[in-house]
């Protein structure tokens, strides 16, 4: 019973200090999502990179869809350097695959 009110104490501590900095209280939750669907998305990628055209094609544009809403992450539960270094990265990204469907795919 101790253990359990330590715990919530402890959650309840992280969301206040989420909340004061302006974040959402959810951002360490959706940080660590946002990790395991990047490697998740990196292994997707690898796996359609011999692919025909149109599976890449499609490929890429669901993940420029990913790194839309990592983007958003990044941008919204972090702050400092880290936010600048993984925003930019997400950016670049974004950038780098729109070029590339444009480039190698027919436009619906």
């Amino acid at each position: 019973m101790i253990r359990l009110a330590s715990a919530l104490a402890l959650v309840l501590l992280s969301a206040g200090t989420a909340a004061a900095q302006g974040r959402p209280a959810t951002c360490s939750r959706d940080l660590f999502q946002n990790e395991a669907a990047m490697r998740l998305r990196q292994t997707r990628m690898q796996q359609v990179a011999t692919a025909d055209q149109a599976t890449q094609c499609k490929a890429w544009r669901d993940h420029v869809a990913f790194l839309q809403s990592s983007r958003a992450v990044f941008a919204t539960c972090q702050t400092g350097r880290e936010r600048e270094e993984n925003v930019g990265q997400m950016d670049q990204a974004l950038s780098e695959y729109r070029v590339l469907i444009g480039n190698r795919c027919k436009t619906r």
